[in-house]
C-alpha cells in the first residue's frame, strides 16, 4: 500500500534486444558451422579396431553409436565422413541446441529436436522410426543424456537399439591437446587445431527384442562400465588428464 498521494511508477517492461537476437539467429548458427568445420577438418584421427565399424555398416542392421557427451565434438566431425555411412542424432531444444543443430546439419547429419529435459521421448521415437523406415541410417546418442549424470548411461539407448532391431557400439574418443569447459555438467573436451584424436571403437553389443527389467538393468550397467573402461584406457595412452573423474556419482 503506498502513502496518500504518492505516485506510483509502474515497472518498467524488459528491453528487447532485436539486435541480439537477430544476430543470434542468424550469424552465429553459419559462423558456428564454419570454425567446427575449419577446426574438425585439422584434426587428425588415429581409430582402434575400425574394422568392426566397417563389417557393421556393410550388414542389414542399423548402428547405434553410444559414446560420452562430454566427447561429442571430438566425433562429431569423425562419424561426417562418407566412409563411416548415414548417421541420425538427437540435439536438445535449447539455444545452445539450436547452434549445435546447425552444425550437426551442416555437416550431413540428420536431427531429431529434443532431451531428457524436453521432448526426448518424441526425439527417439523419431529416430527409432527412421531406422526402421531406413536401414542404412545409422544413429548415435550420448549415454549420459543432455544433463548427466556425467558419465551415467541412461536407458534410452537401449531402447532406441532394441526397438530399431540395431547393433549397439561403445565408441570412445581421447585426445592430450585440448580445452576443457570446466563448467559444463559435463566437462566437455574440445580438441584444439590439428590436434591428433584417438577414436577406439569397441565390440558391439546385441539387445535381445525382449528383455525384462533385470536385464535391462544389467545390459545398462555392462554399456556403461565397458564405456567407461574403453576411456580409461585411451585416456593413459593420450596423455589426457582431468581434475575430475569420468563419472559424476
Amino acid at each position: 500500500m503506498t502513502p496518500t498521494g504518492a505516485i506510483t511508477t509502474p515497472a518498467t517492461p524488459r528491453k528487447r534486444r532485436p539486435v541480439r537476437e537477430f544476430a543470434v539467429r542468424w550469424f552465429a548458427p553459419p559462423l558456428a558451422r564454419r570454425v567446427y568445420s575449419l577446426l574438425g577438418g585439422s584434426w587428425r584421427y588415429v581409430t582402434e579396431n575400425e574394422a568392426a565399424l566397417t563389417e557393421l555398416l556393410k550388414g542389414d542392421r542399423p548402428v547405434v553409436g553410444a559414446f560420452l557427451h562430454a566427447r561429442t565434438f571430438q566425433l562429431l566431425h569423425y562419424f561426417s565422413e562418407p566412409q563411416r555411412g548415414r548417421w541420425m542424432l538427437m540435439c536438445s531444444k535449447s539455444k545452445d541446441g539450436d547452434l549445435m543443430t546447425s552444425v550437426e546439419e551442416g555437416l550431413g547429419y540428420r536431427v531429431a529436436r529434443g532431451s531428457s529435459g524436453s521432448g526426448g521421448a518424441r526425439a527417439l521415437a523419431e529416430m527409432i522410426k527412421a531406422q526402421r523406415e531406413d536401414r542404412k541410417l545409422n544413429s548415435c546418442l550420448a549415454v549420459d543424456g543432455s544433463r548427466g549424470p556425467r558419465g551415467v548411461a541412461q536407458l534410452g539407448i537401449l531402447t532406441l537399439a532394441r526397438k530399431a532391431n540395431g547393433v549397439l557400439l561403445p565408441v570412445a574418443a581421447s585426445t592430450s591437446t585440448c580445452w576443457v569447459n570446466s563448467r559444463s555438467w559435463d566437462r566437455t573436451v574440445i580438441p584444439k587445431p590439428r590436434a591428433e584424436v584417438r577414436v577406439l571403437i569397441g565390440d558391439p553389443i546385441d539387445i535381445p527384442p525382449q528383455i525384462d527389467a533385470a536385464q535391462t538393468e544389467a545390459l545398462r550397467f555392462t554399456l556403461e562400465q565397458r564405456l567407461i573402461a574403453m576411456h580409461v584406457d585411451l585416456d593413459s595412452r593420450t596423455g589426457y588428464t582431468d581434475t575430475q573423474p569420468l563419472q559424476a556419482v
